[in-house]
């Protein structure tokens, strides 16, 4: 299929979700006002819809699908209907359309993009942080799952269903017979990775097709050096890729292609291709969340690495502005809750789900987004898994959030192409800043007026 086909069937599939969804977006009670979080009025159970991006057959869509059956039970007549969109930006362009037509379903899902903030502000969008208050729910929320969610402003508009978090996972085994050490900072990866190439190893397994695993890369050497304010201020084109921080960044890139860091072939190659590379013992090092805890800490792994295989954070830098235990601590894609169709029955299904949820999601054996609910270990995990979720509770303040969610869409895209060159060596690091400079001075200001 051409990409051509692609761009076109996507666009064809959301105008036609423009229609399908019509009949019950315009169907509920009218609305209430945005500010109204505890609508007065009759429960009358309808269908309502959920609009999202996320795997079918992943925990959170089993979760809800569960809690809406059982809400159905009491509740004759109810039923979520979920609209799956895994695939991202097929799902961006069926949110944008529907959005455009006013035909946002009850619930949807968003990052907290400045397309999402100008629904916000719009008033077409319940402030999450008033309903989850009303709802008495707030409080149980990790701080840092919430902050993941939050606009620039720190206003809250979507509720998270997951939270993970990020890490190095390394092979015990391979370090040692390379003679190395867990790095100790950012700056010393390059020589790791010369150490492991000698070795007779890849050094870091990685996902290049989908491309967001190279940007976080890109992105950690400026969170160290200047903080989370670096990336919110480079996306409005306040800073730019030719400062300190985006150097530094390029520099790094550029080095980690020079030492070889990463298969022959990285850009072609995908998630399953990563893990396979690491979880086989061919590559020493694989950077990716705890959501992998049952390939990478169960009975599941290959014997011949489970008792090699352990983890470690992003290393710091010298001057580092962010602490060792402020990283990549994601919550997902947060759910929006439409206001124009937000009524009593929205608002009772969602004190009803909200409250079970964490219980049932983290008996999954992941992460909750809150902390009042103990995440079951799997019978088969080793011991790594418990430690990994351990770390959940000390995750620190400052949440490192990831470019490709800030980023307006076109300099985005042009940097993850522009990050493939760049660490093949096929672009040096003074043409790739000017030439992100060149995209973010053309984008940004269009993007975010």
């Amino acid at each position: 299929m051409t990409r051509r086909f692609r761009l076109r069937s996507a666009a064809t599939t959301a105008a036609a979700l423009v229609l399908a969804l019509t009949a019950a977006a315009c169907g509920g009670s009218g609305g209430t006002n945005s500010a109204d979080v505890d609508p007065q009025g009759t429960i009358k159970p309808r269908e309502i819809s959920w609009l999202l991006s996320r795997p079918a057959d992943g925990a959170v869509i089993k979760t809800m699908s569960t809690l809406a059956d059982q809400y159905a039970t009491t509740h004759p007549g109810f039923k979520l209907n979920l609209i799956t969109t895994p695939d991202r930006p097929s799902y961006i362009q069926k949110y944008e359309t529907l959005a455009a037509a006013n035909k946002l379903p009850e619930l949807f899902d968003t990052d907290a993009t400045p397309y999402a903030q100008k629904l916000a502000k719009q008033g077409r969008m319940m402030d999450a942080a008033k309903l989850l208050k009303d709802l008495g729910l707030y409080g149980d929320y990790r701080k840092s799952a919430l902050d993941y969610q939050r606009f620039d402003d720190g206003s809250l508009y979507m509720i998270p269903f997951e939270y993970g978090l990020e890490f190095f996972w390394y092979n015990k085994a391979l370090f040692k017979k390379a003679g190395i050490q867990v790095p100790a900072s950012l700056d010393d990866f390059p020589a790791m990775c010369t150490a492991l190439r000698a070795s007779g190893v890849t050094p870091i397994a990685l996902d290049g097709q989908d491309q967001w695993p190279l940007e976080r890369y890109a992105a950690y050497q400026p969170f160290r050096t200047a903080g989370p304010t670096y990336v919110q201020k480079l996306k409005k084109n306040q800073a730019s890729f030719s400062d300190p921080a985006g150097r530094k960044a390029a520099d790094w890139v550029s080095a980690l292609g020079k030492a070889h860091c990463f298969a022959s072939g990285f850009s072609s190659a995908g998630y399953s291709d990563a893990q396979a590379l690491f979880t086989s013992g061919k590559a020493a090092v694989y950077n990716i969340g705890t959501w992998e805890l049952g390939s990478l800490a169960t009975d599941k792994l290959d014997p011949a690495v489970r008792d090699d295989v352990d983890f470690f954070t992003l290393p710091t830098t010298s001057g580092s502005v962010t602490a060792a235990n402020e990283y990549v601590a994601p919550s997902g894609i947060g759910m929006a809750v439409n206001s124009r169709t937000y009524d009593p029955l929205v608002r009772d299904f969602l004190k009803f789900a909200l409250t079970r949820y964490p219980a049932l999601y983290a008996a999954t054996g992941l992460l909750s987004p809150t902390t009042n609910a103990k995440t079951a270990i799997p019978a088969n995990a080793t011991p790594l898994y418990a430690r990994a979720v351990a770390a959940a509770d000390t995750v620190g303040t400052k949440p490192a959030m990831p470019w490709d969610t800030q980023l307006d869409p076109t300099t985005n895209t042009r940097l993850q192409q522009e990050l493939v060159l760049l660490a093949q060596g096929d672009t040096s690091p003074s043409s790739f800043t000017s030439t992100m400079d060149s995209a973010l001075r053309q984008n940004a200001p269009k993007f975010f007026k």
